[in-house]
């Protein structure tokens, strides 16, 4: 990662979430202790060019920086924002998380054992990586000997070298980069001390983290996500891909979880709700399936049960999803929602708790700057 002080106290800040499909930003402030939502501004990569705005390569995230920075400098315009310190975040796929465990020790020793440690634990050479971690469990003591555990993140230099490139291009000022799922926390968590799941299903990708006492223990990324969502219905129903996303946007999961409206009890369900239910349901059970086995291991070894799970991601407000969820799971289910705590005009309430699950991590990046 790029270091930073940790704490950069900002009055005004730009978060920018770069996605597979779009790209967000947001700008929040601190006012009299409270923090407020200036402007926001978002643009798809259907607006700009008939591709994506990430691309894989020998799993290495490619950014078509000079189309980026292109659609971050429309998005400032078309919203009138004039800030230009940004945060940004690093996505959680292009990011190697894990965890491992140390022997007590003091401050001087931590560093140099955690980059010794992460050799046998990284699957790149470190010269080409950039290493940030933090610690999960015990603390560091001259007097105390407790074992530690460590979260270990890299992020390929390349990755970090192709976001500055965007900064600059973008003519902003950069003051931090940091990975998705830190964003997620700050913006999604506050002071609930519960064992938390967030599952932040993407356009590229899936990622369930497990969160304890505020602080990320697990973190697991998998493929199935709001993309192959989209085409596996496009395919199956042969229509286009835009059609195919109307449609899920539309009917989504409605046609398993009864009750939800606008299909009243006794009414008749629309015959092309059961068709795209039915070719949604296995995928959604997939990402289900990933959620238990995440949430099982984590019970097997800490011996917690998950208390809540918190949805984000574009597919996150899928009609029905949140009563599937809670069907299958039997535990409090949450549809993200990063504006809870921050003010804003009245008249935005319906278009943030709309947006609110695909803003997430861009609220996060932003509150880091003013922290």
């Amino acid at each position: 990662m790029v270091r930073f002080p940790f704490k950069i106290g900002l009055k005004s800040c730009l978060g920018i979430d770069i996605g597979t499909s779009g790209i967000k930003i947001v700008q929040l402030s601190l006012q009299r202790e409270r923090i407020k939502l200036e402007k926001y501004g978002e643009a798809t990569a259907r607006i700009f060019y008939e591709k994506p705005f990430r691309t894989f390569e020998k799993s290495t995230l490619l950014l078509s920086n000079q189309d980026i920075a292109r659609a971050i400098l429309a998005i400032c315009k078309e919203a009138k924002i004039s800030e230009r310190k940004a945060i940004f975040a690093i996505p959680d796929f292009s990011s190697f998380f894990t965890s491992f465990n140390l022997p007590a020790m003091t401050r001087e020793e931590v560093s140099q054992a955690v980059r010794f440690e992460a050799r046998h634990h990284i699957p790149l050479p470190l010269a080409e990586v950039s290493l940030d971690w933090s610690i999960i469990e015990g603390e560091l003591s001259d007097r105390k000997k407790v074992p530690l555990k460590i979260l270990l993140a890299a992020v390929p230099n390349n990755v970090i070298n192709q976001y500055r490139q965007i900064v600059v291009l973008s003519n902003l000022e950069l003051k931090a980069l940091e990975a998705e799922v830190f964003g997620l926390l700050r913006s999604l968590i506050g002071d609930d001390k519960r064992v938390i799941i967030l599952l932040d299903i993407g356009a590229q990708s899936t990622s369930c983290n497990i969160i304890d006492q505020g602080i990320l223990k697990v973190s697991h990324s998998f493929d199935v996500a709001g993309n192959e969502l989209t085409q596996v219905l496009a395919k199956a129903l042969n229509v286009d891909y835009l059609t195919a996303e109307n449609l899920k946007k539309i009917h989504g999961l409605k046609f398993l979880v009864s009750g939800v409206p606008p299909i009243e009890k006794n009414q008749e369900i629309p015959l092309m709700t059961k068709k795209v239910g039915e070719i949604l349901r296995p995928l959604i059970d997939l990402i289900l399936t990933e959620t238990k086995k995440t949430s099982r291991s984590f019970y097997q070894t800490k011996g917690k049960k998950v208390q809540k799970v918190i949805i984000a991601g574009g597919s996150a407000l899928l009609p029905g999803l949140k009563e599937y969820f809670f069907k299958s799971l039997k535990q409090e289910v949450e549809i993200a929602n990063p504006f809870s705590d921050i003010l804003y005009s009245p008249i935005l309430e319906e278009t943030l708790k709309k947006m609110g699950p695909s803003y997430a991590i861009a609220v996060g990046m932003a509150l880091r700057g003013l922290e």
